[in-house]
């Protein structure tokens, strides 16, 4: 029995929830990972966890023989590191997620200018707006809108606070004036973007007091690029997120409109894997992008340190 190979599918399938989950992360049959756990368990005369559960449940002896798994396992990974010379000189692939949009307009140019200044680093940029797993899908850093949930083996470095406005090109403003207050929105024809929530009930604050506006809206889509292209067409006026059209607001090709009603913004974040040692390449990506990004999204007051954070 190769008890690192066994060690390394149950620490896997205490991290995903299941041994069909370890399976598919490490590429091998379910009948192999589940073989090697039994084996595991007869060499230590002891049972690991329980079965007939939807998910992984740990015994108590599990919990503690996994704890120093992982601990081996860290080590193990730490020796191969530093005799790479990972710590010596910035190498190897950084796997990277970003939203789609967010990725494309800000995420991008600034991976883009990295490799060009660490020509031994390769990454993989992987944009999608899914909530995507760091372990079971191998990603080191993770680019975030919104609050993050708790949990403590995550670092976040917070990179900017996101706005959602309601914007409209000067010409359409000239053309049917400037709304003053949310029930003004009667009046004016919307774009909706289908994928943002509450599409056509939008939500405004002002005081301690909420309203609620059924919008008007003669063009729905799909995309929040073809609502911010919409708007600077002159079809009406948007609800888009801020880093969408900062530089269209610099060019005053687009007008922020109802600002004083606006809810409270999302923060923006970096988010990576809490290591005993962090590795060389992702130092480097970390110190060259946040403050690129955060120059980006105009976050100009943000700390120069990275606080620990609980997060997702």
């Amino acid at each position: 029995m190769d008890r690192l190979e066994a060690m390394t599918i149950l620490v896997a399938a205490a991290d995903t929830g299941s041994l069909s989950a370890a399976s598919r992360q490490l590429r091998i049959p379910l009948a192999t990972a589940s073989r090697r756990v039994s084996e595991l368990e007869a060499h230590l005369n002891v049972r690991l966890f329980h079965r007939g559960q939807r998910r992984i449940v740990l015994t108590e002896a599990g919990r503690s023989y996994v704890a120093s798994c992982r601990q081996i396992l860290e080590e193990i990974t730490e020796a191969e590191r530093t005799a790479s010379g990972e710590y010596r000189t910035p190498q190897g692939e950084l796997i990277i997620t970003a939203p789609a949009v967010m990725g494309r307009s800000h995420v991008l140019p600034i991976v883009e200018e990295f490799l060009e200044a660490y020509p031994d680093i390769n990454i993989s940029l992987q944009l999608t707006d899914r909530h995507v797993n760091f372990v079971e899908e191998h990603v080191d850093l993770a680019v975030r809108i919104g609050e993050l949930a708790d949990s403590s083996n995550l670092i976040a470095v917070r990179v900017g606070l996101i706005r959602a406005i309601l914007c409209a090109s000067p010409a359409y403003l000239e053309r049917r004036g400037t709304p003053k207050k949310p029930a003004d929105l009667e009046k004016h024809d919307c774009v909706i973007h289908e994928g943002y929530p509450g599409a056509r009930h939008w939500q405004f604050f002002g005081g301690n007091a909420t309203q609620t506006i059924a919008v008007r809206s003669r063009l729905s889509v799909n995309l929040a690029e073809a609502a911010v292209a919409a708007a600077l067409d002159g079809a009406g006026i948007a609800r888009v997120l801020s880093y969408l059209i900062d530089d269209h607001v610099r060019a005053h090709a687009l007008t922020p409109v109802l600002e004083d009603y606006e809810p409270a913004p999302l923060p923006a974040s970096i988010t990576y894997p809490s290591q005993r040692q962090t590795p060389l390449k992702l130092r480097v990506f970390l110190d060259f992008a946040i403050p690129r990004l955060r120059e980006r999204l105009g976050y100009r007051n943000a700390q120069d340190t990275r606080d620990r954070r609980r997060t997702s």
